[in-house]
């Protein structure tokens, strides 16, 4: 997925930094800014999904529901987000819901000071907190304007950086944690994309789990259709369908007709809630 927001030169440069080391790890998110808030039931998505740069057309959305997929994340807003999304509107996202397709929003962030690439929002240690703040709003703001409704999962993308650099890591998990309590706030459930050498791992090994995302898509290009057999962490952490698994990237496939490059994923965590 990283591909999605970066050029061919940087994608290469990060599934070298991504590569697929495992950590040990503790305890489930603990969500505490969700406490006093009635929610609405969480829709969750189990099997296969994909993602891709720009959201495909109708007829291909049409044609490529054929049994093998389920479910297709969609880059819904983020200044850092790689690609235009012409075809994605409320009414894209009405029609395809109705076809029966599952909707995995996901949001492009701020990135961590410490990464070698450019991006266009980068967060610091004295503005993260403002920014994740910032970005929630916006998050679910897209989100809502698509149709996309309270209760519904949104992702934050992060993209590799050094978690052994404790100052970027620190400003890391303060940006994170202000833009989980900003989606909290709206009534959104918050997730959270990365890799298991790094932005993932920084979440999951984190010793303070107060607002951090309950719900973790790991980047591991094992090529494995699993939440399970290739989990990195503890096997207590992020249970209950609360797990995606982002297994292969870069495959070119054709259904129906249409061709589109694509990365796989194993699903079993929230979705979005439409209709």
């Amino acid at each position: 997925m990283a591909e999605h927001r970066q050029s061919k030169k940087r994608r290469y440069v990060t599934w070298a930094v991504a590569g697929t080391a495992v950590a040990a790890g503790a305890g489930i998110a603990a969500q505490t800014s969700m406490a006093a808030t009635t929610w609405p039931a969480q829709k969750t998505f189990t099997g296969r999904a994909f993602d891709t740069c720009a959201a495909p057309s109708l007829n291909a959305m049409k044609a490529w529901h054929d049994g093998f997929y389920g479910a297709a994340a969609v880059y819904v807003g983020g200044k850092n987000r790689g690609c235009g999304q012409p075809n994605l509107t409320a009414s894209w996202v009405k029609s395809v819901s109705s076809l029966g397709w599952k909707l995995v929003p996901l949001y492009v962030g701020a990135q961590p000071p410490c990464q070698t690439s450019s991006n266009p929002e980068k967060l610091t240690a004295s503005t993260a907190a403002s920014l994740g703040a910032s970005d929630a709003a916006d998050a679910a703001a897209k989100a809502s304007a698509l149709g996309m409704k309270a209760g519904s999962a949104i992702y934050l993308d992060m993209e590799p950086y050094d978690v052994t650099n404790k100052s970027c890591n620190d400003a890391v998990l303060t940006y994170v944690r202000a833009f989980d309590k900003g989606l909290h706030a709206k009534t959104y459930r918050a997730g959270f994309y990365g890799f298991t050498s790094s932005s993932a791992k920084a979440i999951a090994t984190a010793t303070d789990k107060t607002d951090l995302p309950g719900n973790l898509w790991y980047a591991l290009w094992d090529k494995n259709n699993t939440t399970t057999a290739d989990w990195p962490w503890g096997s207590t952490q992020f249970t209950n369908h609360s797990r995606a698994h982002q297994y292969m990237v870069n495959s070119t496939e054709t259904r129906g007709g249409y061709t589109i490059t694509v990365d796989r994923d194993a699903w079993d965590a929230p979705v979005a809630i439409t209709g």
